[in-house]
């Protein structure tokens, strides 16, 4: 194949925001940054506008990287490039979960990490010599791994374009939750970048504040903590506005850490309470237990230390009955929580949670992929109906979301900065809940949802 230029695509969903997108496209951003200097790369990102599909043709190398929720419209991309005589490389997580139906359609389907596989594909392209699958499940080490490229940085655009800049600093996540695709997707072997190539990172893409797209960076204080002193030690040298990570409760045990990630800049933690019903602790592997007087001591605890707390709950676990949506709901309020997400259980491909599903017949019927993005109802309950879990998520996204709720939250927030600070933090105090709240909109296309609906929990199923 004679490769004129190469093309990574990352299928859109959200759009713009108030004129940019979300997050940026940093797994693409890595792909392009493997890319030879000789050959001409660009990244397409769809939230962005529309594909220029018209500038693909024999000589172009798509490669598109999806969730299990876009990946039909990465299929409809896919035939389109290939129509135009493109040869098509699909990656991403659903790649990872659910190989055999991506390569029913894509000329190469990339399983696992494509860092170590991506230029074998490029290699193996400009030879005539693809492969039908390409798998990289080594979980290697992470140093040099994708390091971005000037060029890749300059094409990108990220003060311009997004809200938020994308980060990774380790990965994988030795836990077992019978719901996540952690494990699949990034092993269970928790893995350090260099803490050098982070700032290097950091200082050439000039970001003040960035999201961690880390599993479980919180985890490391108790695996890793030598590395996190190191980390918090750098990063507290940088003129940062403030950060934020995906942690487990276990955080609020480590004081003297908190402390330094606060020096370190650290905004906020969002952290997997995931239910406070102690019934479900066999699906959380181990991280969580339903314990509500546990989860307040580790949000006081992490409040203390100037640092805010998104909490993360699931609804629809196996030991969830109806009451479930306004126990949660009593216990948010309750919390001083800076932040909330309520998702509906989902199980994806590649999951225990599945599997499970599968054998027990619980998977509802012809729902297509694009419902899969936890604000959908796919399954069947098991102390429920799919009427009631679906209203009752309706019900306390309504209430979680109304404007007065993220302002009241958002100015909680902010208060727990110093007044000459307020300038700085005011973004990431609100900005969470609004994206969540974005997120829950895409149910406002369904008749039964509508955020001035009022407000009143009533699951009695309706005839």
């Amino acid at each position: 194949m004679d490769i004129q230029k190469i093309v990574l695509i990352w299928p859109g969903r959200e759009g713009r925001i108030f004129g940019k997108a979300p997050g940026s496209p940093y797994t693409l951003m890595r792909l392009a940054s493997l890319v030879p200097d000789e050959i001409p790369v660009e990244i397409w990102d769809e939230d962005l506008g529309a594909l220029p599909m018209h500038r693909v043709d024999a000589r172009t190398l798509v490669g598109i990287t999806s969730k299990t929720l876009t990946i039909e419209r990465a299929q409809k991309i896919a035939m389109d490039a290939r129509a135009r005589g493109a040869r098509v490389v699909i990656g991403g997580t659903h790649a990872t979960l659910s190989p055999e139906e991506v390569t029913q359609w894509a000329d190469v389907t990339a399983v696992g990490e494509g860092y170590y596989t991506w230029p074998q594909i490029i290699r193996d392209a400009m030879n005539d010599r693809l492969q039908k699958v390409y798998t990289d499940e080594s979980w290697a080490n992470l140093a040099g791994v994708a390091t971005l490229s000037d060029r890749v940085i300059a094409m990108t655009h990220e003060h311009r374009d997004y809200w938020t800049p994308f980060m990774e600093i380790t990965r994988g996540c030795p836990r077992d939750c019978h719901f996540c695709t952690a494990i699949r997707v990034s092993g269970k072997i928790m893995r350090h970048r260099p803490i050098d190539e982070v700032v290097d990172e950091i200082e050439r893409r000039r970001i003040k504040r960035f999201f961690l797209t880390d599993d479980n960076f919180g985890l490391n204080f108790r695996t890793a903590p030598d590395y996190i002193v190191k980390l918090f030690d750098a990063l507290a040298k940088l003129n940062l506005n403030g950060w934020t990570a995906q942690a487990e409760m276990m955080v609020g045990n480590f004081p003297e850490l908190l402390a330094m990630a606060r020096r370190a800049h650290l905004d906020k933690f969002f952290i997997g309470f995931e239910s406070i019903n102690a019934d479900n602790r066999r699906d959380l592997g181990g991280k969580s237990k339903g314990g509500i007087e546990e989860y307040k001591r580790v949000i006081n605890t992490v409040h203390a230390h100037g640092i805010g707390v998104v909490g993360l709950f699931v609804l629809g676990l196996d030991g969830d009955t109806p009451d479930v949506f306004e126990n949660t709901w009593n216990f948010v309020r309750a919390s001083e929580l800076d932040a909330v997400s309520f998702t509906i259980m989902t199980p994806y491909p590649g999951t225990e949670l599945r599997r499970e599903y599968v054998e027990q017949g619980r998977l509802l019927p012809n729902i297509s992929w694009d419902k899969y993005d936890t604000a959908h109802v796919v399954f069947q309950p098991k102390h429920m109906s799919v009427e009631q879990l679906r209203r009752g998520y309706d019900w306390i996204c309504r209430r979680a979301y109304a404007s007065l709720e993220i302002a009241a939250r958002g100015a909680r927030a902010l208060r727990r900065h110093p007044l000459h600070q307020y300038q700085r933090r005011a973004f990431s105090s609100f900005s969470t809940d609004v994206a969540y709240r974005q997120t829950v909109s895409y149910r406002d296309r369904e008749p039964d949802f509508r955020w001035r609906t009022p407000a009143r929990l009533n699951l009695t199923p309706q005839l």
